[in-house]
């Protein structure tokens, strides 16, 4: 079989699984999934199904990146609301909370659950085929959200704020990273139920702790100019 067909056939039977994987998750919830029952469902045995997934938490991770489409459709809506690079990630990490604490098992499994060494292939592998799902976004934004580590996809970004002289270059690592661990820490929490916090609830103080922590980096005679107040 030559690589095209074999490329092709690979596509094919990606799809058949992860539509079932999909159907899956709408009537149980991701996790409910097994791969005998995915496997069922698309009309193949499990071991078919392992030529094409390592395990059950790969096959997870490219089901639940079927449900992310939403977000980024908006997302560049809500990007274009800021003036500048400051803004305009606060207002990309509004969509990201709106759509991680409304599917949170579906987030915490691409962002937060142990799947190896291989994530940015994974990633990689999943855009190479649903290539579709980023067409019409700014070539920028793109590369963007092809980065699996959501950390480097914030420092990829907001290099933009040093060039405008909001940030200074040794604070861009350094906020990527607390942000993101604002958001993990508050997504377990939210998950756990252990402050009995409101989806409406988690995603505001996420937000709220988000942005005093932007704005503490933000060059002092600089802050009165970023306007995002949620």
């Amino acid at each position: 079989m030559s690589k095209e067909r074999k490329e092709l056939q690979r596509t094919r039977m990606w799809k058949y699984f992860l539509d079932a994987a999909a159907e899956v998750i709408e009537e149980e919830g991701i996790e409910h999934m097994t791969i005998r029952k995915i496997a069922d469902r698309a009309g193949y045995t499990a071991s078919t199904a392992y030529n094409y997934f390592k395990d059950l938490s790969h096959l997870k991770f490219f089901a639940a990146m079927r449900f992310t489409s939403d977000y980024v459709k908006e997302l560049p809506h809500y990007m274009d609301q800021g003036e500048n690079t400051v803004e305009k990630w606060l207002y990309s990490w509004e969509c990201f909370c709106k759509h991680s604490f409304e599917q949170p098992e579906i987030y915490s499994v691409i962002f937060m659950d142990n799947l190896g060494s291989s994530l940015q292939s994974m990633f990689d592998d999943y855009y190479a085929i649903h290539q579709h799902e980023l067409t019409g976004l700014p070539e920028d934004l793109q590369s963007i959200l092809m980065e699996y580590d959501f950390s480097k996809r914030s420092v990829l970004y907001i290099q933009g704020a040093v060039e405008e002289g909001f940030l200074k270059e040794e604070n861009v690592q350094m906020i990527a990273d607390i942000t993101l661990m604002v958001w993990k820490g508050m997504m377990n929490t939210y998950m756990n139920k252990r402050r009995g916090y409101t989806k409406d609830e988690a995603v505001k103080r996420t937000l709220r702790l988000v942005t005093e922590c932007v704005l503490n980096v933000v060059e002092s005679d600089r802050r009165a100019e970023i306007m995002f107040d949620r």
